[in-house]
């Protein structure tokens, strides 16, 4: 038996929001019409996608590549002790699914590249920015503006966590904020300067709620307001934005009208001539199956590792020889590399190792590679003894 479109289960689980002037049967059936893209189904994927589909949005589609580490469980409350090692796309749909069975889970088990993002996120109402990386972040805001969709931002680093709504009609993008990305390495991501568990669980549960007034047209939103929330000492600001006219991408004549190589924007592999011409660096891949047959020959390779000395401390290959230069120290170190062996450098997943191979490429060595997947590859493919952080 339905009423209206709804089952009885559903109208008693839906009952606190019927109840809502703002919401009642017609704004619930909005929620359950809604189609809702989240990138990333990490540390902030986890409590807006919870929320959302315990609300009753009707589909929500998740878009993430990653499997579960132990080292995610402190804040990535959708993945239990018993997911490690599983992909998170699967361990997240399990979650939703019991959270509530009355939702569709759309899973997009891939990387969000420039040739597919549009074609993604043009199935879907509203797009949810939880991505912990400039170059998905550029491509997510840029899509959002190209395909006509809301882009719920937020982010999270250490004690501190920002939300706003971008791409809306009229409004500012995320762009018009910041018109270009950090220096490569100039901001650590969350494994390499941490992030306080609690704190995706508050900036996502605003990301959900601002969905959620999204979908039902209701309340006033993030548009135009970036809110800042520092944890450490428990104070908000909120910063008024608006939308830059020379944009170059949501601007009054925008200069880029399709997506781009974000990568290469965001500064990942790029280096500065003498003349002070930026050009792109190549930096070949290393497959850790074929660099781990290169440290048994008799010429092996240098294996560089730089991320952080307490990461070192935790998990390391040291015991293939591997040597310690973490990257804030590369400049001042870099003559300890030789210059007569091949080097190999890597990190937890690639990308400070790729920022790294960049620096010694441009500093004369000739033979340098960024090991594909840094050591998270290694312990997957040839060594599962190591500890992953």
């Amino acid at each position: 038996m339905t009423f209206n479109g709804f089952s009885q289960p559903e109208l008693t689980r839906y009952a606190r929001h019927l109840a809502l002037p703002e919401v009642g049967l017609a704004g619930q059936k909005q929620l359950k019409d809604g189609r809702v893209l989240c990138v990333g189904a990490g540390g902030l994927g986890s409590p807006l996608a919870l929320y959302l589909a315990a609300a009753g949005v009707g589909t929500i589609g998740l878009a993430d590549f990653d499997a579960v580490e132990e080292s995610n469980l402190q804040r990535q409350l959708l993945h239990g002790t018993k997911d490690i090692g599983r992909h998170k796309l699967d361990s997240a749909e399990e979650r939703l699914e019991d959270v509530n069975p009355h939702v569709e889970v759309v899973k997009h088990n891939t990387t969000l590249s420039s040739y597919n993002a549009l074609e993604i996120v043009s199935d879907y109402d509203v797009v949810i920015d939880g991505t912990d990386n400039f170059p998905t972040r550029y491509l997510v805001n840029d899509a959002c503006v190209l395909s006509g969709k809301p882009n719920v931002y937020g982010s999270v680093f250490r004690w501190e966590g920002q939300i706003s709504v971008f791409a809306t009609e009229g409004g500012p993008c995320y762009r018009c904020l910041f018109r270009e990305p950090p220096p490569p390495g100039l901001v650590p991501n969350c494994a390499e300067g941490g992030v306080l568990g609690v704190l995706p669980g508050i900036i996502g549960s605003i990301q959900a709620l601002e969905t959620i007034k999204l979908i039902l047209g209701k309340g006033t939103l993030l548009a135009g307001r970036l809110l800042i929330f520092d944890a450490l000492d428990m104070e908000w600001r909120e910063v008024t934005l608006r939308r830059n006219p020379d944009c170059p991408v949501c601007g009054d004549r925008p200069t880029q009208t399709e997506l781009i190589d974000y990568e290469v924007f965001c500064g990942v592999g790029v280096a500065a001539t003498a003349s002070g011409v930026t050009e792109v660096v190549t930096i070949p891949s290393a497959e850790p199956s074929i660099v781990a047959s290169q440290l048994d020959s008799e010429e092996p390779p240098y294996l560089l590792d730089v991320r952080e000395p307490w990461e070192w401390a935790v998990s390391s290959l040291v015991d293939y020889g591997a040597r310690l230069i973490p990257l804030a120290e590369l400049g001042d170190r870099i003559g300890e590399i030789p210059d007569d062996k091949e080097v190999i450098v890597y990190c937890r997943t690639g990308q400070r190792s790729m920022e790294a191979a960049g620096r010694i490429a441009e500093a004369g060595h000739k033979a340098v590679s960024n090991l594909r997947g840094g050591i998270v590859a290694w312990a997957q493919e040839i060594d599962p003894e190591i500890t992953i952080v």
